[in-house]
């Protein structure tokens, strides 16, 4: 299923080739899509991306590009996520594999876009994956969207950040040295608990800004309980509204690191 406005080329590293959607100009931003694929939603927002003056990579990591979200299709791919080998659903202290073929896709997109990096934001099952991306130096912008690995089946997941213990104290002194990290999560999400926003404010101090809206009963915004994806399929696009805000966040972070 064809992504309107956008072009696709295959990129290949370390023998494992997959398809990436691609618009717009300017500064490279790679959007870790979330499940259950490249929902339009998804598409909408990397279309966001590009119109405020960046150029927009969608790796392709399952399933089908363009097809719109529904409970059937979430569970399809939310299985095939949990048996592959790529995704490392209960890893506390590792990245999942497939982080390393996306570090290449951002060293791609410098090269191809310049400017002094790129931006990279992940969303539930890869939200947490800008972390891990934040090694290479070439990611200046990191945003982590409702991250939601590892999942919460113990205290001890729930409060962990899918990331070994090396790749955390890079990670830490990129943020001591200017490169700080954009949390987003609703308030009552069980797959974003608030203890992984305590451990990312222990661990990375004032470097870490955590944007937490309030969906408990009777918020003042009627934000459904159920609500998860911050800046797509739970978007509300009106003034004021905090998903909005959240938004304006996260591509106001990207001007400032990534068009000085």
């Amino acid at each position: 299923m064809a992504l309107e406005g956008f072009t696709d080329f295959p990129f290949t590293h370390d023998g494992v080739k997959r398809d990436v959607y691609k618009s717009g100009s300017g500064p490279g931003v790679v959007i870790m899509h979330e499940i259950p694929g490249i929902t339009p939603e998804v598409a909408g927002f990397a279309r966001r991306v590009a119109d405020d003056g960046f150029t927009a990579y969608l790796p392709h990591m399952f399933g089908e590009p363009g097809k719109p979200f529904s409970l059937p299709y979430v569970a399809g791919q939310m299985a095939r996520a949990c048996i592959s080998r790529e995704f490392s659903v209960l890893a506390r202290r590792q990245s999942s594999p497939i982080t390393s073929w996306l570090r290449a896709l951002c060293r791609r997109a410098h090269e191809q876009c310049g400017g002094p990096g790129v931006g990279a934001i992940g969303m539930c099952l890869t939200g947490n994956f800008a972390l891990s991306l934040m090694v290479d130096e070439a990611v200046m912008a990191p945003v982590l969207s409702q991250p939601s690995l590892p999942f919460g089946v113990s205290a001890a997941h729930k409060a962990a950040l899918h990331l070994s213990d090396s790749d955390l104290e890079i990670v830490k002194k990129r943020v001591a040295s200017g490169c700080g990290v954009l949390g987003l999560r609703f308030t009552a999400d069980p797959l974003c608990p608030p203890e992984r926003f305590e451990t990312l404010r222990r661990e990375l101090g004032e470097g870490f800004v955590g944007i937490e809206i309030d969906s408990g009963r009777g918020n003042a915004h009627g934000i459904s309980r159920t609500a998860h994806s911050v800046v797509t399929a739970d978007l509300v696009d009106e003034q004021g509204h905090p998903t909005r805000e959240a938004l304006a966040s996260v591509l106001g972070l990207f001007r400032e690191r990534l068009q000085p």
